[in-house]
């Protein structure tokens, strides 16, 4: 029962490439949002503001898609994003 509890759970956290660069800019938006939302707590803003200090800009995230392909990509072709996905899949099987 806990083997398949923990099966379960590892092909919820897979992550391809492309999902893991979109997570990345997609959590600098949220974090500059969350500073120009008004009612948001003083050491909220703070906290993001803080994290967002050394924070991957745009140019950094190419660089590292450039220099590690499997594991930042902007964008991948549908088949190859397919083929991916199906070899995770069957190594988690």
């Amino acid at each position: 029962m806990i083997k398949k509890r923990l099966l379960a759970n590892s092909r919820v956290d897979m992550t391809l490439p492309d999902e893991r660069y979109r997570a990345v800019v997609q959590t600098k938006r949220f974090l500059l949002e969350i500073l120009t939302t008004p009612r948001i707590p003083k050491k909220i803003k703070d906290d993001a503001r803080w994290c967002l200090r050394h924070y991957p800009d745009e140019w950094d995230m190419e660089q590292a898609a450039d220099g590690a392909p499997q594991v930042f990509q902007k964008q991948m072709e549908p088949l190859y994003r397919m083929v991916k996905q199906y070899k995770q899949d069957k190594e988690n099987d």
